[in-house]
């Protein structure tokens, strides 16, 4: 195989997002036909809504224009399909999503590529038997495609060219097909005439009959042990983000809590993680502590100029979730910030009553 058929075999698998590679033809008409989508979508007016399907999010920025794409025959050879946790790998934030250029540069199904199975690779949460959650990777195949590929191999619809029309950032999956001989690809998908994916695509897709052949952990959501606070996993550092505004709150008493119990959730600011706080420990306080606390609170005075970062704070809030929420720097300046009914203030903490936030 000659360096120019390793360029477009790795263009046309599209596996991995491709490295810089040495231009070709298919590259070339994929620009061209990148480019010309985007000045159609320019010139004309959409609005813009959001669909997800069979639960894989995927974005998928689609512009206007019918256009000719390659097409997948019989004389690819694309590698074989393993798993999409070896052969679809983490793509950036936006893990399976297709992105506008994406769309636009994967080749059509023609006939000269057969399919037999659909796979579909998308990631979900997931609850652990400790009542933690994790991002999980999920496979699912459905063999039942006569529809799914009936469809992939429609024409793009000519572009409306008057009345209402609705641009469409789909839901759509990161899917591949697979042929008898474990051969695969992933085919682009037709457009319809408001520019998202074509009505029978859709259709077939929501009507595929999957099974899931495997999962993997991606990353870990939330811990069992912020899980059994009912603490977030993480949570910004509300009053340094109120550092960089240009209005701060005015000074003022925060509010007593509501009746019923309350939560403390202890954060701690990882360096290099500004404004955002890992969970440390959580709890409901017992009625001692919350006594203790809340007189604290309200016995605060107005802050005082300070300008020391706290690497530990705590949300203080009520379990059935009515405001006031408070927010309590547990070193540097010890600045209280209370939300609530009436807007924000800040007061005066202590060092005691950051002692008291700050038991397990």
């Amino acid at each position: 195989m000659t360096s120019e058929d390793e360029d477009i075999k790795q263009l046309l698998t599209g596996a991995v997002p491709p490295l810089a590679a040495p231009e070709d033809r298919v590259g070339a008409v994929a620009r061209r036909v990148g480019r010309q989508r985007r000045r159609l979508l320019a010139g004309s007016t959409f609005a813009v809504v959001l669909a997800v399907g069979l639960g894989f999010g995927g974005i998928r920025a689609l512009g206007g224009g019918t256009t000719t794409v390659p097409a997948l025959g019989a004389s690819v050879d694309p590698s074989r399909w393993v798993s999409c946790e070896k052969t679809a790998p983490e793509q950036g934030l936006l893990r399976y999503h297709l992105t506008a250029d994406e769309a636009a540069e994967l080749p059509r199904l023609d006939d000269g590529f057969v399919p037999v199975a659909v796979v579909l690779c998308g990631q979900e949460q997931q609850r652990r038997p400790d009542g933690g959650e994790d991002m999980m990777g999920v496979e699912r195949r459905g063999e039942d495609v006569a529809a799914i590929v009936a469809a992939l191999r429609l024409p793009d619809e000519p572009a409306a060219t008057e009345g209402p029309c609705f641009a469409m950032i789909s839901g759509a999956p990161w899917l591949a097909v697979i042929d008898a001989d474990g051969r695969w690809t992933r085919p682009g998908i037709p457009l319809g005439r408001c520019r998202a994916s074509r009505q029978e695509f859709t259709q077939a897709l929501r009507a595929l009959q999957t099974t899931t052949v495997a999962t993997w952990s991606i990353r870990e959501v939330i811990s069992a042990e912020a899980a059994a606070s009912g603490c977030s996993e993480s949570y910004k550092d509300v009053i340094a983000i109120q550092d960089t505004t240009e209005s701060s709150p005015r000074s003022g008493t925060p509010k007593p809590f509501p009746s019923g119990p309350v939560r403390v959730c202890v954060y701690e600011v990882a360096q290099g993680r500004d404004a955002v706080g890992e969970f440390s420990h959580g709890t409901v306080l017992p009625e001692d502590r919350r006594g203790a606390i809340e007189q604290a609170l309200l016995a605060a005075g107005p802050p005082k100029p300070c300008n020391e970062h706290a690497s530990r704070f705590a949300v203080v809030h009520s379990v059935s979730g009515f405001d006031p929420q408070h927010y309590v720097e547990l070193g540097g300046c010890h600045r209280i910030m209370s939300t609530g009914t009436g807007g924000t203030v800040f007061a005066q903490g202590e060092a005691a009553l950051a002692e008291l936030l700050d038991k397990p």
